[in-house]
């Protein structure tokens, strides 16, 4: 259903908006926690192992089409709240066109550049292989993930995310059914994980574009909607390639941790493998609350109205603030038990590793929360360069921390890394905020007394074109 946000309770409209954005996520989350578990479970620790050592590089891939799609629709949804249909469809087949760009040289790059990433990365010789084919074949379906989150971003632009949910609590059923019959039935190991995955977002795709052409008149595209016009693309490009950049960067330095997670062995990848994914689970309300900031932030952009966008963000970062208390004595409590889903047998060593990530990493999700909140904000209102700095800042402190620490203290320096970061970045995005919500609110001011000047110097006949008296 779509949604405009510019008018309403900006609380309600902000929460109502994420908690489809949450229940899918957790959904995703779910589905990957049941693929380490049954990669775990039902081919062994090695596999795990290949899986997790691979994932940063999955993680890039996934995070640069997020970055670069999350960007092209946020002029949609600046498009949406300004109440210009056409600027609406235009962006769509600009986004469009974009999408199918990156994807087709992101896989030719994988596709050659492939071993030698992993090589870099320092994966063991004995999981090299399955690590290979797991990405090598995930990389294949790279323009059906990107069609997938666009398709899906074009609705949440028009303030629908329970849409989105559907498809997405679809495609982590499909999932999860198609890896167990591949893995148990088939017997196709890691490559039995990556090809349901691919199946399951093909068939999702699919079945989002088909319903969004019924159901979304918004979106239908006429013919000379897809007459490309540089400056529009631009526009787009403008916003999503800094995103993407930006999400590389938080994602190189995930890559650079686990690069130096993997010279510790394969105890040690299998414990941060599953401590990471309870911290991406736990930490999902977090990242619902930032989403649902960017196109919120976005359409009220687009309408004029600075004042929602400030009372939105306080009473955001409030509600994130309660959140990551909340998660960081649930993650305490429950973790070290949430561990051992992950694993086959007594790996008391695996479950120790993974517990101390967890009581370190959990004392900083304030920031974590806060870097979702004002990041979001800034790209709604088409800011890209803060975030961007923000990113840059962050792979700094995650990688310096990660080389410097591990080397006096072990794997254990590691695990401070992301905090050390996390806080870097907030300390940088909230000042970003803080500096761009004034320049907007002086912009329009500046605008408010030209446009006031401009009606005081007119001759009656011009302010009063029908010749009535004026008042």
């Amino acid at each position: 259903m779509i949604k405009d946000m510019t008018s309403g309770n900006p609380v309600k409209l902000i929460l109502t908006f994420a908690l489809p954005l949450l229940i899918g996520n957790i959904f995703q989350q779910l589905y990957q926690i049941s693929d380490i578990i049954i990669v775990g479970r039902l081919i062994g620790i090695n596999a795990l192992a290949a899986v997790g050592a691979s994932a940063p590089i999955y993680y890039v891939v996934i995070l640069i089409t997020l970055g670069f799609t999350g960007g092209l629709t946020v002029v949609t949804a600046q498009r949406f709240g300004a109440k210009d249909a056409l600027g609406v469809r235009r962006s769509v087949t600009h986004s469009l066109v974009a999408g199918l760009g990156l994807s087709f040289v992101m896989s030719l790059c994988l596709a050659i550049f492939m071993r030698p990433l992993l090589r870099l990365m320092n994966v063991p010789a004995e999981i090299m292989e399955d690590a290979y084919i797991f990405m090598i074949i995930l990389t294949a379906a790279l323009i059906m993930i990107v069609a997938y989150n666009l398709l899906s971003g074009f609705m949440r632009a028009l303030g629908d995310s329970k849409t989105p949910l559907y498809f997405l609590i679809f495609s982590s059923v499909l999932n999860i059914l198609l890896n167990l019959w591949l893995i148990y039935f088939f017997k196709l190991g890691v490559a039995g994980s990556a090809l349901g995955t691919v199946i399951a977002m093909t068939i999702s795709a699919a079945c989002c574009f088909f319903y969004m052409r019924k159901k979304f008149p918004a979106l239908r595209i006429h013919k000379s909607d897809w007459k490309i016009d540089r400056q529009l693309m631009m526009e787009h490009l403008n916003i999503a390639v800094p995103m993407a950049v930006q999400f590389s960067i938080l994602s190189l330095g995930l890559m650079f941790i686990q690069s130096v997670c993997n010279s510790f062995g394969a105890d040690v990848i299998a414990a941060f493998t599953s401590a990471l994914r309870i911290e991406q689970l736990a930490t999902q309300p977090l990242v619902a609350l930032g989403v649902a900031m960017a196109t919120y932030v976005a359409q009220n952009t687009g309408a004029g109205m600075i004042g929602r966008i400030r009372s939105g963000v306080t009473y955001c970062s409030w509600i994130s603030l309660s959140f990551s208390v909340f998660i960081a004595l649930l993650v305490r409590f429950v973790g070290e038990e949430m561990v051992g889903i992950f694993i086959e047998g007594d790996n008391p060593n695996i479950i120790n590793i993974a517990k101390e990530y967890l009581n370190i990493s959990t004392l900083c999700y304030f920031f974590l929360g806060q870097i979702f909140i004002f990041r979001n904000s800034l790209q709604g209102m088409g800011d890209s360069l803060i975030p961007l700095i923000a990113g840059i800042m962050e792979l700094v402190m995650r990688s310096f921390a990660a080389m410097f620490l591990a080397s006096h203290m072990g794997y254990v320096g590691i695990f401070y890394a992301s905090p050390i970061a996390w806080i870097s970045a907030a300390s940088v995005v909230f000042i970003g905020y803080v500096v761009t919500i004034r320049k907007l609110g002086k912009r329009k001011c500046k605008l408010a007394v030209k446009w006031h000047h401009q009606r005081m110097i007119q001759t009656p006949h011009e302010a009063n074109p029908e010749g009535t008296p004026a008042e």
